[in-house]
């Protein structure tokens, strides 16, 4: 057999591009029809970002990793686009990989299309983000808002969508209720899921707010917060100085206070509870005071 007839042995260590096609078709954006699932190489300049997109920060580092590892092997899982008029794609879903590839440096990317309605675009997107586990809890809370805004769902069709349970989708939407700059710093992640639910039980804006900047300012944890918002709720009552005035008193201690007042000359409250507490001496004048002194032999 003539050796030079014989295949070529592919090179070993080009990473895991070197296992799959090296050119996919290509999509023109006139003729473009809906795929069978095979992704396609689309030019990222021919994409657009989806204007459904309900994940507002993206972790630059993260970001930063998943270029570096796109650099070195490529995008494994193709984006999902539509086609647009004018020649231009639209993204669906994968906006994480399309600007990681733009900052690796790449000219394509792999994509499926679909031929889907905005109404479609939208809840797929919001569908798809919220089966995420990386979304900032507002950014879930928006999702549902515009899932049951503009499609009319309830609370138990979102959950049947999304996966969740329907008192997770509760939650999130009374996130909604708290004031914008407490909605920033839970989207900040100064304050998390548990933080915001706890101060929800605060319902004047004002105070949540001060409340939110204490917990904040103290590093509070969750159990911390939540016994500091029962505390605004249900201040611990103290008795008036009337109230004090009315309570019966002990015979016994009413009369070793009548004795000390008698041998002091000044007025004497005792304060017991249960064989514990403390004797108050008053005094009107400094001379009263050193009078006392005096009588104390001190």
């Amino acid at each position: 057999m003539n050796t030079a007839e014989l295949p070529r042995r592919k090179a070993l260590g080009k990473g895991l591009e070197s296992l799959l096609p090296s050119v996919r078709p290509t999509i023109d954006p006139a003729t473009a029809r809906p795929s069978d699932g095979v992704p396609r190489e689309i030019p990222l300049a021919d994409i657009d970002r989806n204007p459904y997109q309900t994940r507002t920060r993206f972790d630059e580092a993260q970001l930063a990793e998943l270029a570096a590892s796109i650099a070195a092997t490529g995008v494994i899982q193709p984006v999902l686009v539509r086609a647009l008029p004018g020649g231009r794609f639209q993204l669906i879903a994968g906006e994480r990989r399309w600007l990681a590839s733009k900052m690796a440096g790449k000219d394509t990317i792999p994509a499926v299309l679909r031929q889907v309605s905005d109404e479609q675009a939208l809840e797929m997107t919001i569908v798809e983000n919220l089966q995420r586990t990386d979304l900032n809890p507002m950014e879930q809370a928006r999702a549902y808002e515009r899932l049951a805004r503009e499609f009319k769902l309830t609370q138990e069709q979102m959950a049947q969508r999304t996966g969740k349970d329907r008192a997770s989708v509760a939650n999130f939407l009374r996130l909604l209720r708290l004031p914008s700059e407490v909605q920033g710093k839970v989207e900040a992640g100064e304050l998390s899921f548990g933080h915001a639910r706890a101060l929800l039980a605060i319902e004047d804006p004002k105070s949540l707010l001060e409340a939110a900047q204490k917990v904040t300012a103290l590093s509070m944890s969750v159990r911390q917060t939540e016994s500091y918002v029962q505390g605004l709720l249900h201040p611990e009552k103290k008795p008036s100085s009337e109230e004090k005035a009315n309570k019966p008193l002990d015979p016994n201690v009413r009369e070793a206070r009548d004795l000390l007042q008698r041998a002091l000359g000044m007025k004497v409250t005792i304060e017991d509870k249960n064989g514990r507490g403390r004797v108050i001496i008053e005094y009107s004048k400094l001379d009263d005071f050193d009078a006392l002194m005096e009588r104390l032999g001190v």
